[in-house]
C-alpha cells in the first residue's frame, strides 16, 4: 500500500526555505521512507517519538529532521527542520 504524503502550510514554508541540494534530498528520503513504510523504525532513520503524541514521528535526513503524523493512508509532513532546532520546536509545537 503507497501512503500518500501531505505537507502542512508550515511544513511547505520549511521545504522552500531549503536550498535545492537540501529540498532534493528531503524529497527523495520521503519519497524512498515514507510512501511505503512511514512506521517502520530503524535505528538511524525513523524514530517512533517516545513521550510525544503529535507528532509521532522523526525522519532523520543526515542534519535534517522531518517531523510527521501517520492518519490513516496518509502521511502528514508537520515541519522539517535542522537538528539544532528540535527540542525547542517540539517543546513548543508537541502534544504530550
Amino acid at each position: 500500500m503507497a501512503y500518500r504524503i501531505v505537507f502542512t502550510e508550515n511544513a511547505i514554508a520549511d521545504y522552500e526555505e531549503l536550498d535545492a541540494r537540501w529540498r532534493a534530498t528531503i524529497r527523495d528520503a520521503i519519497s524512498i521512507h515514507l510512501t511505503h513504510e512511514p512506521r517502520k523504525e530503524s535505528k538511524s532513520r525513523i524514530k517512533k517519538l517516545k513521550d510525544v503524541k503529535h507528532p509521532e514521528y522523526r525522519l532523520r535526513v543526515a542534519e535534517m529532521r522531518v517531523f510527521y503524523d501517520v492518519d490513516g493512508s496518509d502521511v502528514v509532513v508537520l515541519a522539517i527542520m535542522t537538528k539544532e532546532k528540535t527540542d525547542q520546536w517540539l517543546e513548543e509545537h508537541g502534544e504530550k
